[in-house]
């Protein structure tokens, strides 16, 4: 952009796109390079990138993380943009020191409590027990001066609820069930040695022995139970519950039996059955060469599919189908209706398959009972006579049967007597009873081949008709219309003069319309008119079928 003073101006935001394409632009074999550089580094071959504080920067941050804009000049890669570079370093979340005195007076001062005596505060917003007579009045028991703090919190630290806690008073709730705990044990064991004396010096019978027995068990149950905690940690999971950095914790027990030995660890071979950590799932047997009898786990797959988990299977499956075809059957809603439905289904089946199989039987017989077949079956022979020709065609006893298709013939439907397609006529198919062309349409028979020829030669004598009629049209003689509407005459002579005098009277009237300002105020009108005033309206007149008006 060129100045006044004749220097050529060149915009800013050219200078820094051209800076910022000369250093972000790379060849293709750099870009290469640089991405095998950062696949190497996410496969661990070679050492993470480090930022300007010596840190390692983790290889798997995507680079629209990793990569600082442009306007922040960072030449070193960093993540410090990504981190609140722009919060005060001297901000800490401090509280108020509470309960702290600053000065502590010894006579009343003006403007002090009129209650206590304290200058921090008025006689409204004390929080001492009101006196009987003030410190104002007696000039005794000066209460100290508060500490007054004021602190401007951020957003985190306004909202946050544990802001200003004392870790170190929680001591107090540890050591408050500390001591529950401590009494408790101490009373256990004073009534188990109250017992125990009981028992030493009641010696009067087997009841009385048998009961302290009974106290004595329940005692070293009530110790166990003490002790049940430290002695079963191992056992516990701690999971924490609805917090970031701590917060309540649920006890959770493991209640797999330590001695089993973990299916993973079986066969530790490589190549055998494979396990899913995360399902915690075997399908296939571990030690499949192993003797049955000594195993005790066969795989997921081997109790899926034997014992009563293959019948839950089937139940499932039954219950599914059948809430598919409209039956009012849910397996996890109604699951004892639903193994009903099942048994029921069954019993139904088998009686099916019975029915079944007992039609046949009966229908064809049944191979496998003792009945002795009959000779005629086994042999082949009849008393039919059957004659042969040099060829072995069949020339007599026996007819040939034709082949037939898988579709329905020789079907007469609505009075026919032959099948569609029996007729064709002017590439279409029809029946040959009626020579109709209609798909289902009721036969008609000799009368509707009739109507059909009578339809048709009158047709045919109507085309003939009307292209005789087109073949010699009349001419119509344009009829000369008079001034009275009437035929004119041929021995009518109009004055030459008068008809001038008429096309000018004619002019002045459509001036007379066009502008209003012209029309007079009384309007004559005649009802004799000549015919050459006739003549000038007819020849005035617009047609308005003329194809030159808009050029007259």
């Amino acid at each position: 952009m060129a100045t006044a003073s004749g220097f050529l101006v060149v915009p800013l935001v050219l200078i820094l796109g051209f800076f910022l394409f000369a250093v972000a632009f790379k060849s293709r074999e750099d870009h290469r390079k640089q991405i095998e550089l950062e696949e190497a580094r996410k496969a661990g071959l070679a050492p993470a990138e480090v930022d300007e504080d010596g840190k390692e920067i983790n290889p798997h941050i995507p680079q629209y993380m990793s990569s600082a804009p442009w306007y922040l000049n960072s030449e070193k890669p960093s993540l410090k943009h990504q981190r609140k570079w722009k919060s005060d370093p001297n901000y800490t979340k401090s509280w108020y020191d509470r309960g702290a005195k600053i000065y502590q007076a010894e006579k009343y001062r003006k403007g002090a409590c009129q209650n206590c005596g304290a200058m921090t505060h008025t006689a409204k917003a004390c929080m001492d027990r009101p006196r009987k007579i003030g410190a104002k009045y007696t000039n005794k028991n000066i209460a100290p001066d508060e500490k007054i703090e004021s602190f401007e919190l951020d957003y985190d630290g306004k909202r946050d609820r544990w802001n200003g806690y004392d870790p170190s008073t929680y001591h107090r709730v540890v050591d408050l069930y500390e001591a529950k705990e401590d009494a408790r044990k101490k009373y256990l064991k004073e009534q188990q040695i109250k017992k125990l004396e009981e028992k030493n010096n009641n010696q009067e019978g087997d009841d009385a022995t048998s009961d302290g027995d009974e106290e004595d068990d329940d005692l070293r149950v009530d110790e166990a139970k003490v002790d049940e905690s430290r002695q079963m940690d191992f056992a516990k999971v701690e999971k924490r519950v609805r917090t970031t950095g701590g917060g309540s914790t649920g006890t959770v027990r493991n209640l797999r039996i330590r001695e089993d030995t973990a299916k993973y660890l079986l066969n530790l071979d490589i190549n055998s059955a494979h396990y899913d950590p995360k399902t915690r799932s075997m399908r296939e047997d571990p030690l499949p060469d192993a003797d049955p009898n000594d195993k005790f786990y066969l795989g997921d797959n081997q109790y899926r599919n034997s014992g009563q988990a293959l019948e839950f299977k089937q139940m499932n499956i039954h219950s599914w189908e059948a809430f598919d075809k409209g039956q009012d059957m849910h397996m996890q809603a109604a699951p004892s209706q639903a193994e009903l439905l099942y048994k029921n289904f069954k019993v139904a089946k088998d009686k099916l398959k019975t029915h079944t199989k007992d039609t046949i039987m009966e229908k064809y017989g049944n191979a496998s009972t003792e009945d002795e077949i009959p000779m005629e079956l086994l042999l082949g022979q009849s008393e039919r006579q059957v004659e042969y020709d040099r060829a072995g065609r069949i020339i007599k006893g026996q007819e040939v049967i034709l082949p037939k298709s898988k579709y329905e013939e020789d079907v007469l439907a609505n009075n026919h007597t032959t099948v569609w397609g029996s007729w064709w006529r002017d590439h279409q198919w029809g029946y040959r009873c009626c020579q109709q062309t209609i798909r289902n349409s009721y036969c008609t028979g000799s009368a509707g081949i009739e109507a059909a020829e009578a339809s048709l030669d009158l047709m045919k004598a109507n085309i003939a008709r009307k292209e005789a009629c087109e073949e010699s049209p009349k001419k119509v003689e344009e009829k000369k219309m008079a001034a009275w509407g009437t035929d004119v005459p041929e021995d009518l002579e109009l004055n030459e003069e008068a008809l001038a005098n008429a096309l000018k009277k004619e002019d002045e009237r459509k001036r007379e319309e066009k502008d209003e300002r012209k029309r007079k105020y009384n309007v004559k009108y005649t009802n004799d008119v000549t015919p050459e005033e006739m003549e000038a309206y007819r020849m005035k007149r617009v047609h308005h079928e003329d194809p030159m008006k808009d050029f007259m």
